[in-house]
């Protein structure tokens, strides 16, 4: 079934509620006629008989009396940024390198989300792909890549983006982003990017002058609500459908991340939810390799992850916050807001058994019950992408700072093993790997001064309930804060970073030459545990992983023979009560066969 018009000449717009439109091409104006709407509710096109065809060319859109043009809402290039003229990209010019590439499953893998102003001193495409060897040396199955959709500015995190469909310049536009993705293909790494349809940034937003994209007075955390329920929403999800289809067919993605689902306000029966999940099969179906749409969500609901078959949205993956939370609370000692409820190792033990914490109990922090238990018999734990650090939980800290910044190894280390020994699809954050000491803080480059103060206002008011030091906030707007957010690659072959990342190694591959670790649902994990001498063991697919969250040493019961790994040179079994055992070190851990 159709559900929305889509334009079928070039520059074809939609604009239900304008009067008149001019296309402006090239320099020249070319006046537009409303094309006739059809049965299936396709009005409010508008196409250009004249236009130009073949050529590259800058364009923008004349609405009614206005004399300025406006951006393309489809625009796939912004060279001079997004309040200036659209240029045309033509996808299939790129001649493709990749037919060999059969995809990566989500089960089973390992994520790296990066940023890729900051990944790099250089900040580009380009840059980021002389880094794919190293990543693939480390075991990343999959990179993810911060939203790279047209913003104000010149850097920013991306979650303020306005054009869905362009590449930001800076990063070296959409060639750019096709050849990184032919690169990484080549080193045998997917590539995950990170999308965001529930809101968009607050300069350079024109899509309300051309129709209802937005709905005024239904705001989410970020602004007005994207239109996914009201009059016109056909074609507003038509809009967010084929920008999905964009980045799957024509650069060769191999899975998105759906930024906060949580957001979305969408009524109607069928979900924009579960028609992203379809996509994804049917350009699987098309491509041949596996597609995967990952949620990151805040309801603890499963049904995101459930088939489509039992009334879920059949996605592939969804972030879980309930582990990062556990882990963070537990390492660092930290208690304040929503890791109240996640400092005992019994909430570890039971988001390592169960995936949620919570799962309908009461969560102190929103002051209500929330969640949903995890049917096992419908999904994996794979479904679930965790981590111990990501943009978010580093990025929103008031000063922007690393674990890494405040624990020593042995804490990091840790955090690793939880992590890439958990029974779900982990995902490190740039830089984690090897305990990264710059800091990575919230950064924006707006031109308009007015909105970089109020936003700097604004984020000193965001940590009032985590009992954090708004003296300790940096400005936004200051370039500062950008530049000292990049990581500083020499350090990575020094000392405790070093030994670090060859303990991330190690447990990536042991991860990869152990398959039962991921295979096994969740009737596979046992957990034992005390929650007065602070260890835990985690026992998962034939394999014993014991912990050490004290400050002091403890003798840990562990049955096993084999010691795989251990993240202190101090680990030694000792015998005890009949078993054998581990004397564990303070903050350490240990991975026993």
């Amino acid at each position: 079934m159709t559900l929305h018009g889509q334009g079928t000449g070039r520059f074809d717009l939609w604009a239900p509620e304008a009067e008149t439109v001019t296309l402006v091409a090239a320099g020249r104006k070319h006046p537009m006629s409303r094309r006739a709407g059809d049965a299936a509710g396709n009005e409010g096109w508008w196409t250009a008989a004249d236009a130009p065809a073949g050529e590259e060319v800058d364009y923008g859109y004349l609405l009614d009396a206005e004399t300025t043009p406006l951006p393309d809402p489809r625009s796939r290039r912004q060279p001079r940024g997004v309040h200036d003229l659209s240029r045309t990209f033509d996808p299939s010019v790129h001649s493709w390198k990749d037919a060999r590439w059969r995809g990566r499953q989500l089960a089973g893998a390992v994520i790296y989300e990066l940023h890729l102003g900051t990944f790099t001193s250089e900040g580009t495409l380009e840059a980021a792909s002389e880094r794919l060897g190293y990543l693939s040396e480390l075991g990343i199955d999959f990179v993810e890549l911060l939203p790279v959709n047209g913003f104000d500015g010149t850097h920013n995190w991306g979650y303020d983006g306005v054009l869905w469909y362009a590449v930001h310049e800076a990063y070296g536009g959409p060639a750019a982003y096709q050849k990184f993705v032919d690169a990484a293909h080549a080193a045998g790494i997917g590539v995950i990017q990170d999308v965001v349809y529930n809101h968009l940034g607050p300069s350079g937003n024109y899509l309300p002058r051309f129709g209802p994209y937005l709905l005024p007075g239904e705001g989410n955390t970020w602004g007005d609500s994207v239109n996914l329920d009201g009059p016109g929403s056909d074609t507003v999800r038509g809009y967010i459908l084929d920008n999905a289809g964009m980045w799957l067919r024509d650069y060769h993605v191999d899975g998105l991340r759906l930024d906060a689902v949580h957001a979305f306000k969408d009524a109607r029966a069928m979900r924009l939810l579960e028609e992203l999940g379809a996509l994804a099969g049917t350009v699987s179906a098309e491509t041949g390799r596996p597609v995967s749409m990952i949620a990151e969500s805040d309801l603890n609901d499963p049904r995101l992850v459930y088939p489509r078959n039992v009334n879920g949205y059949g996605l592939a993956g969804q972030w879980s916050d309930d582990f990062h939370h556990a882990v963070h609370a537990n390492v660092t000692g930290e208690s304040d807001g929503y890791y109240r409820d996640f400092t005992t190792l019994g909430a570890l033990a039971k988001v390592l058994q169960r995936g949620f914490f919570h799962d309908g109990t009461y969560s102190s922090f929103r002051g209500r019950h929330h969640g949903r238990p995890i049917d096992p018999a419908l999904v994996g734990p794979a479904a679930l992408v965790v981590c111990n650090q990501n943009h978010d939980q580093i990025g929103n800290r008031a000063a922007g700072d690393r674990p890494s910044q405040t624990l020593g190894y042995g804490q990091l280390a840790l955090a690793a093993v939880a992590t890439l020994m958990c029974p779900f699809t982990p995902m490190l954050f740039m830089g984690e790997e090897f305990g990264a000491s710059t800091p990575w803080q919230f950064f924006t480059s707006f031109a308009d001064t007015k909105l970089g103060e109020a936003t700097a206002v604004g984020r000193v008011k965001e940590f009032e309930q985590m009992g954090w030091d708004p003296a300790t906030v940096p400005d936004p707007q200051d370039p500062r804060t950008f530049t000292r957010s990049k990581l500083n690659w020499p350090e990575a072959d020094d000392g405790d970073h070093a030994r670090l990342l060859a303990l991330y190694r190690r447990l990536i591959s042991l991860r990869r030459a152990n398959p039962q670790l991921v295979r096994a649902g969740f009737a596979g994990t046992t957990v034992e545990f005390s929650e007065r001498d602070k260890w835990l063991v985690l026992h998962r697919g034939g394999l014993c992983i014991a912990f050490n969250f004290s400050a002091v040493a403890r003798p840990v019961p562990v049955s096993g023979s084999a010691l795989l790994l251990a993240t202190d040179d101090d680990i030694v079994p000792t015998p005890g009560n009949g078993a054998e055992g581990l004397q564990l070190p303070p903050y350490s851990a240990a991975v026993v066969a």
